[in-house]
């Protein structure tokens, strides 16, 4: 707060002015950077986003054993949506980065940060099909088109336990990371 009580309270010091960019400034460029190492800043970012989608994932879980209020259900599915959605986007950044690098030598950090990109697209692939079942099954459920949203929950399952381990596998190769 400024003023209080019609006194100023805080003083803008001359170390808080900010300065304006001149339009005559030449713009430096950036030197470009080493293909390797965006990769590997990309793969470090899919990496946070699996780990984040996996524990909204196991929030909303933990969370559905409960009779906690409907708004809360609803804020974190909506979470989940996000992190699903980040998720993918971040695989495909990955998959744009990494499509055209070899890496000089044998880099085991890409071997993992291949496989985690596997389990984020086999997750989203898994994770699409049983949102759709559960779209198209209506109030009249047969005994096969149960079994078959059993079948897709379970896969779906299955590719979250996938991406969890290939994120800890990553995160071996890469221990400072956080």
């Amino acid at each position: 707060m400024i003023f209080r009580h019609g006194r100023a309270t805080a003083r803008l010091l001359v170390s808080d002015w900010i300065v304006m960019p001149n339009a005559s400034r030449q713009k430096t460029v950036a030197p470009p950077q080493d293909p390797m190492i965006v990769v590997r800043n990309r793969a470090d970012a899919l990496y946070r986003a699996a780990l984040e989608c996996c524990r909204q994932h196991d929030r909303a879980a933990k969370l559905s054993e409960t009779e906690e209020p409907e708004l809360e259900h609803k804020h974190l599915d909506a979470l989940c949506k996000m992190c699903d959605k980040s998720l993918v986007e971040l695989a495909e950044a990955y998959s744009q980065a990494a499509a055209n690098v070899i890496p000089n030598r044998d880099e085991e950090w890409w071997h993992k940060a291949n496989t985690l990109w596997h389990a984020s697209r086999e997750y989203d692939r898994r994770h699409s099909g049983s949102d759709k079942l559960g779209k198209r099954v209506s109030g009249n459920h047969t005994a096969i088109k149960l079994g078959s949203m059993q079948m897709e929950y379970e896969l779906e399952a299955s590719a979250l336990l996938a991406l969890r381990h290939a994120a800890a596998s990553y995160l071996k190769t890469r221990p400072g990371l956080t």
